[in-house]
């Protein structure tokens, strides 16, 4: 079986090279985003954790209260 394969003139290879480049960089600044959401949600949990791990070494009880009024 035989395929008609169209031959793309020069305006329509620059169009898809510049769509192509457009979507590489969309995905990257998708990538950019996910990295930084995960980061903040990472050191927001690590900064609770180590303040309850700060106030349990001092040998206070109370802990709870304090560690859920972090911001």
């Amino acid at each position: 079986m035989r395929q008609n394969h169209r031959l793309l003139d020069d305006d329509e290879v620059e169009d898809q090279d510049a769509a192509d480049r457009r979507t590489a960089s969309l995905a990257g600044v998708a990538v950019t985003l996910l990295l930084l959401v995960v980061g903040l949600f990472l050191v927001r949990t690590l900064q609770s954790k180590a303040a309850l791990e700060d106030c349990l070494l001092s040998g206070r009880t109370n802990c709870g209260v304090m560690i859920d009024n972090l911001p």
